[in-house]
This record gives C-alpha cells, sequence and structure tokens, in this order.
C-alpha cells in the first residue's frame, strides 16, 4: 500500500505540471482532467507522508467539490436515475451516521454525572454561538435566502465526532467531549428545527414537526441501531432474548406495512399520527438493522474497523453530488462562503473556549467545549437540505464549512497537544520538586 501511495505521489506531481500548463494555456480539455488527477491521486499519496497522513479524509472531501464543480453533470443523473433522490441522500446521510454510531457506545451517556457542569456549559455555548453567529452572518455578507438559511442551519446542528477525534489528538477532556456530541445528538431533534424556526423561519419556510421527524429519521435512528450493536456486545441471554422478540415483531410489523397496513392506517389517522407511525417504523427497522449488523461481526471481525472508511465514503458522495447541484451558486458567491464558513468556525472556537473559562471550566474542558461548538455535523444539516430538496442552495454551507473544519481543527488540535505536552511536563516537574523538598530530613534547631 505504501508503494502505491508512492506511485500516487509521482502521478500527481506530473498532474500538477499538466494542470499548470493547461491554466496557462487557457485549455479547459487539459486542465479540468488534470485538476481531478491532481486531488484523486494527492489524496491516495499524502497518506505516504507521515506529517500529511492526518489530512487525507480532509484532502478526499476537497477532490469531491474538485469534482462536482469540474463536471457537475456526472454527479447529478446517472442515466434517468437522480443522484439528488432525496431517498437516495437519506439511505446515504443514515449510513454515515451509522458509522458514526458505531463510534459511539452506550456508557458515553454515562459521563454525564461526572461532567454535568462542563456538558450543561457545552451544550448552551453548541445551541447559542454557533446559531447566532450564522444569524449574523447571513445579516453582514446578505446571502441569498435559501444560502443564508443554510449557514444558519448548519450552526444549528449538533456537534459531530469530529470533535470527538480532535479531542484526542489535543489531549484535552475527552470524556466530556464524548458526553458533550452524545447529549447534543439526543435534543437536536428539538433544538435544530426550534433555532431555525426562530432565526431562520423568514428565510424559507421550516415545519417543526416536519424538521424533528426528518433529524429523528437521519440521526437518532441509526444511531440507536448502532448502540443495539454496542449492547449485543455484553448481553446477557435474557438481553438477547428480549432483542430476539423485538426484532420478530418488528419483521411482522414491516411486512404487515408492505401488504397494506400502511395504507389502512393513512386512511384512519391524522397526518401528525402518521409521522409518529412512520418514526416507529424506521425504529423497527433500527432494530433489525443493529442485530444483523451484530451477527454480521460475528462473522467478519474486521466490519467495525471498515465502517468509518464507508461513512467517508457517504461524506464525500454527498459533498460532490451537493458541490455539483449548487456549481452555479458556488461560481457566484463560493469565495464569500467560505470567508463566511472560516468566521463562523472560528468563533465557535473562540467563544467557545473564552466563555468556558470564563465560567470557570480548566483548561482542558474548555479547549473541549470550543471542538464541540466549533465543529458541526454536516452530514446531518446535508440530509436535511436533500430532505428539503435544496441541496443547491441550503446544504451549499455545509459543503464548504465541513472540509474547512477538517482542517482548521487538525491544526489547532496539534497546537493544543504542543501546550498540553508543556503543560503537562510542567506539572511533572512541580510534583517532582515538591515531593523531593518533602522528602528531606527536618533540621532540631538547639
Amino acid at each position: 500500500m505504501k508503494n502505491i501511495r508512492k506511485l500516487c505521489l509521482g502521478i500527481s506531481g506530473l498532474s500538477l505540471v499538466f494542470l499548470l500548463v493547461g491554466l496557462l494555456g487557457d485549455n479547459s480539455s487539459i486542465w479540468q482532467p488534470a485538476a481531478v488527477a491532481f486531488s484523486v491521486s494527492a489524496a491516495i499519496g499524502i497518506g505516504a507522508i507521515p506529517a500529511l497522513a492526518n489530512y487525507q479524509y480532509t484532502a478526499w472531501i476537497i477532490t469531491a467539490v474538485v469534482a462536482g464543480m469540474i463536471y457537475p453533470a456526472a454527479f447529478l443523473k446517472w442515466g434517468d436515475f437522480d443522484l439528488r433522490n432525496k431517498w437516495l441522500i437519506l439511505l446515504v446521510v443514515q449510513l454515515v451516521m451509522f458509522g458514526m454510531g458505531i463510534q459511539m457506545s452506550l456508557k458515553d451517556f454515562s459521563g454525564l454525572a461526572s461532567t454535568g457542569k462542563g456538558v450543561v456549559i457545552g451544550l448552551l455555548c453548541h445551541f447559542s454561538i454557533m446559531p447566532l453567529m450564522g444569524l449574523l452572518l447571513t445579516r453582514v455578507f446578505h446571502f441569498e435566502t435559501e444560502i443564508a438559511a443554510g449557514i444558519i442551519l448548519i450552526g444549528s446542528c449538533s456537534s459531530g465526532l469530529a470533535s470527538n477525534v480532535m479531542v484526542y489528538i489535543a489531549r484535552a477532556n475527552l470524556v466530556l467531549s464524548v458526553t458533550v456530541t452524545a447529549m447534543a445528538t439526543l435534543i437536536a431533534p428539538f433544538m435544530t428545527p426550534m433555532l431555525m424556526k426562530l432565526l431562520a423561519g423568514t428565510l424559507i419556510e421550516v415545519k417543526f414537526l416536519n424538521m424533528m421527524m426528518e433529524i429523528i429519521k437521519i440521526v437518532i435512528v441509526p444511531i440507536g441501531a448502532a448502540l443495539i450493536h454496542d449492547y449485543l456486545k455484553t448481553a446477557s441471554a435474557k438481553g438477547w432474548k428480549t432483542i430476539r422478540v423485538i426484532s420478530a415483531l418488528a419483521v411482522i410489523w414491516l411486512v404487515a406495512l408492505g401488504f397494506g397496513l400502511w395504507n389502512s392506517l393513512a386512511g384512519l389517522l391524522s397526518e401528525e399520527a402518521m409521522h409518529s407511525v412512520e418514526i416507529f417504523s424506521f425504529f423497527a427497522g433500527a432494530v433489525l438493522v443493529g442485530l444483523l449488523y451484530h451477527l454480521a461481526t460475528l462473522k467478519f471481525a474486521k466490519l467495525d474497523h471498515m465502517m468509518p472508511y464507508i461513512s467517508m465514503f457517504g461524506i464525500v458522495y454527498f459533498t460532490t453530488v451537493t458541490t455539483a447541484a449548487g456549481r452555479e451558486n458556488l461560481l457566484q458567491v463560493g469565495f464569500i462562503l467560505f470567508i463566511a464558513s472560516v468566521i463562523h468556525n472560528a468563533a465557535g472556537y473562540f467563544f467557545g473556549y473564552y466563555l468556558s473559562r470564563w465560567f470557570g471550566l480548566d483548561k482542558p474542558s474548555s479547549r473541549t467545549v470550543a471542538f464541540e461548538v466549533g465543529l458541526q455535523n454536516g452530514g446531518m444539516a446535508s440530509g436535511l437540505a436533500g430532505s428539503m430538496g435544496k441541496l443547491g442552495t441550503v446544504g451549499l454551507a455545509a459543503a464548504v464549512f465541513s472540509p474547512w473544519m477538517n482542517i482548521s481543527g487538525s491544526i489547532l488540535a496539534n497546537y493544543w497537544r504542543k501546550l498540553a505536552l508543556k503543560e503537562e511536563a510542567v506539572q511533572e516537574q512541580q510534583k517532582n520538586t515538591f515531593e523531593g523538598s518533602s522528602s528531606q530530613p527536618k533540621t532540631i534547631e538547639s
């Protein structure tokens, strides 16, 4: 694999030469394929460079943007099949969220008892700083209404697992990070629609109940399926029996829906009640998926390790489709939208850290809150934009914000890691000095 990466580095260098020649000669037939070849080969090749290996995921996101901008038609339709189909987007985002859930555990929710103050501060900062900053940016830059709504949307989403990774690299408070992510995910179905209704209700039509149901389908259901898998890892015989019984009932329910029960219920119940039936059905499917996935891991032990890569593929997919769908808008406002994303992201880090310090949290916990505030769940934002049928407008902010936050997060995490190592060294030195002085024999004055 290392030799393949080195080969790709060589190809990227050659592609860069063709890219520059094509740009200088204003020959699109040369520079366009060269740009895609360069981005793909560089995304693979930088894995051979230890200092850049951590940026491979970001490189693939950038590749998705490049491909979507240069060849938009290739990522909008395949024959008669629309790649922006809302059900396809829903399935892909659910796959991404399931991969995120695989990295979570039921134990993550137990950290609330030991990190209660930090969790409250983290959630308050997360669901205030980023939505309000998003609103401010829309007023400053005067974006088109649907693009502006997308900026508020990315600010109103929960934090994603990227924050946990950055906190781990930065040697900050990982228990607090995981707990805040878990709790933000749980309350997102209520908080995100409420914030969108309050802050973006004049920009686009926001149906609170519909958005809440979409978030449950996009985020809570797939993560619930992943947690079923986590539960079964240590479940007792009684626990296994309970899951099997629930799974059998879920199969009966889903089969009945397919054979006419859905239509019968639709004729009897209100639209709001049918929303509840739909969500119940999704959770029934989640139990089955969790059970079947767990059984699959018993035969294929490396499946859990493969899921992050499958999730990454899903993110690359909807980033490419979003970019292709919003290409014309990006050509008009792409640079300004990027600047807005940089400011939005930086404000999350800055206010998340200093407000936490002001509230009395220690430095590691404040750094954790900064990441929890500054890093958003781009997959959730894209999924909601897709469910609205506005991937090319409302979804643009997520497509621009996501790659940048991974770059900035990596840089900040490595910087704080260096500071943390210095602080730990100073504390160790002070501890040794104190222990050395206290162990010296006392002299008795005559």
